[in-house]
């Protein structure tokens, strides 16, 4: 059974480091123009910014999986829950957002609030592919070198973390079953997180 870090490995981010992050990953931006954000957990179904298109994506290279430990907005340092990261290999299938320019650096502002508490992602700009065409995305993929960073736990324990965890943005539980419901509004098939909801209502069973 895995043991969440300590709670000294949960150091969040100090408004100077976070700026300073997202300036350097949006040196490349253009000012004016339009941002393109790659969503594939909870930016699917509560993306808390203002967006002018929206397109089914598909990014190649990461797979959606809940790898991260989360010590601010789905747990605590005490009671970690789990977050999903877009971990190497595979493809995943999301949707992005087109921001127009004028609403970016407020946007962007935000956004490095809520995906970067601490150093967990990494972003990057990668190509998704959209039924309209590739587009450049800002994607935030899971940075292995954390020690917040997790896989392959037992089902029994992640029926525990998921059940038992809240943090700022609310409990862990609601988060999954969000994310699992609008990917299935989407028509996207993720078998692996399907697996976990399964365990989730088994264990509800158990309980009854």
């Amino acid at each position: 059974m895995s043991t969440p870090p300590s709670a000294q490995a949960f150091r969040v981010l100090t408004d100077a480091e976070r700026a300073v992050s997202l300036r350097a990953s949006m040196q490349q931006w253009q000012p004016g123009t339009d941002v393109w954000v790659f969503g594939y957990g909870s930016l699917i179904w509560r993306p808390d910014f203002v967006f002018d298109e929206r397109r089914d994506a598909r990014l190649h290279g990461y797979h959606r999986a809940l790898c991260l430990w989360s010590s601010v907005n789905r747990g605590t340092p005490e009671r970690p829950g789990l977050v999903f990261g877009l971990d190497r290999g595979g493809s995943c299938r999301g949707v992005v957002f087109r921001i127009a320019g004028r609403h970016v650096p407020k946007t962007m502002d935000a956004l490095w609030y809520r995906e970067m508490p601490t150093a967990a992602y990494v972003p990057r700009w990668l190509t998704c592919r959209t039924p309209d065409g590739p587009v450049n995305a800002l994607v935030f993929t899971m940075n292995r070198a954390t020690e917040a960073y997790v896989r392959d736990l037992p089902p029994s324990q992640l029926v525990q973390v998921i059940n038992g965890a809240h943090g700022r943005s609310g409990p862990c539980r609601e988060y999954v079953m969000e994310t699992a419901d609008a990917l299935v509004a989407h028509n996207i098939h993720d078998r692996h997180l399907q697996t976990i909801v399964t365990h989730l209502q088994h264990a509800d069973k158990a309980l009854a």
